[in-house]
């Protein structure tokens, strides 16, 4: 299964737009999050050469702008296509995305979205004491089971908990995304590496809110099993 990296904050390739915030293109037809702006998706898209028509749904993480932004400039150029979000986000999200004809589906339970695409459903999380839901999207390929989130505000541990709660009998091959520990000190990182290892994860793509420190101890410890996301490169899962 292939995942194209659209939007986030490192590309090698000075065309494309980066900034705050992650787009993710799961086998051309699944778009996890829209990052923060939506010319500069739409423009990155183009010169990717991404067909916007064969966008078959967009699941979004949680409710941040960073997350939504490239959104409504998706759905004003896909009519009717199926967006997934946690029941919790706001009425305003909720309304916008109706009158730009999106079909709004909300789910609190895992759900299979597409042949071995996943999304969580809603999980409880926080972010500075405010309720903030997530899900995440979960790809069940040959190698394994891959989990991208978007900030992981839920935690990111307590994410691949969840999942592997619905998958017992599979292994955790990849994770990466946003997970969110930019604001905590180095020994709570370091306690998140050494999970990561004790689940037996055998590649790890931290980026976008994981915060400089993550990045390097993850680097550190996954050596040639650490991957560096870059606007513009496919991964294979």
């Amino acid at each position: 299964m292939k995942v194209k990296i659209l939007f986030d904050k490192d590309t090698s390739d000075k065309k494309l737009h980066t900034g705050w915030g992650i787009s993710f293109l799961i086998d051309d037809k699944i778009l996890f999050d829209t990052g923060e702006k939506g010319p500069w998706l739409i423009e990155n898209m183009s010169n990717l050469r991404v067909d916007i028509a064969g966008i078959e749904a967009v699941v979004i993480s949680h409710d941040h702008w960073d997350h939504w932004g490239g959104l409504w400039n998706i759905l004003k150029k896909r009519d009717g296509c199926k967006v997934y979000i946690c029941p919790n986000f706001s009425k305003e999200f909720k309304e916008k995305a109706k009158g730009l004809k999106g079909e709004l589906i909300q789910s609190d339970k895992l759900k299979e979205i597409s042949k071995n695409v996943f999304i969580t459903g809603e999980i409880s999380g926080f972010y500075h004491d405010k309720y903030m839901p997530e899900q995440a999207i979960v790809l069940k390929t040959e190698n394994g089971i891959t989990i991208i989130t978007g900030c992981a505000h839920p935690g990111i541990l307590k994410i691949i908990e969840k999942v592997k709660t619905r998958f017992p009998d599979e292994r955790i091959y990849f994770v990466s995304g946003g997970f969110h520990l930019m604001e905590s000190d180095k020994r709570a990182v370091e306690i998140v590496v050494k999970r990561f290892k004790e689940m037996k994860i055998e590649r790890a793509g931290p980026t976008h809110c994981s915060g400089s420190e993550a990045i390097d101890l993850f680097k550190k410890e996954y050596g040639d099993n650490f991957t560096h996301i870059v606007v513009g490169e496919t991964l294979e899962v």
